[in-house]
């Protein structure tokens, strides 16, 4: 897709979540990266449960060692994120389709979720941007 964002990464308004492929990845890391926004990467390839996306967003997130690893726990800790010390965070999800095919009530949840966190930053003026990696194919459905 190589898709083409007019996004200021320092502009909390322009938070928002994405819908990219893989390729898209790498540059807006490296854009939001410039732009001082601390860069979160998870995979979601292979998604088998929860547990796998507690245990990827644990490590992309930073999470702390007592984070709960259940959806309240994870919606508390991205409207928290001080752990952090980041001026902005920017989560790049690669292989979302693995995680929406394998259970799409697990991946409506996490975009519940992080819709409900990039409003909460949006309010705080802290930037926040979710990009989910799809296939070019995911977006040629109507």
């Amino acid at each position: 897709m190589n898709a083409q964002f007019d996004l200021d990464f320092g502009d909390p308004s322009h938070g928002g979540i994405f819908f990219v492929t893989s390729e898209d990845l790498d540059p807006l890391a490296e854009a939001a990266g410039m732009e001082g926004l601390r860069v979160c990467r998870a995979s979601l390839a292979g998604y088998a449960s929860r547990d796998t996306l507690y245990d990827q967003l644990t490590v992309a997130l930073r999470l702390p060692a007592d984070f709960g690893r259940n959806w309240d726990a994870l919606a508390d800790s991205v409207r928290d994120l001080s752990w952090l010390k980041a001026t902005g965070v920017i989560l790049l999800l690669d292989r979302a389709e693995d995680m929406r095919e394998a259970s799409e009530e697990d991946f409506d949840t996490l975009l519940d979720i992080l819709e409900e966190a990039v409003d909460y930053w949006q309010d705080e003026g802290m930037p926040f941007f979710v990009f989910f990696a799809l296939p070019e194919s995911a977006f040629d459905e109507t």
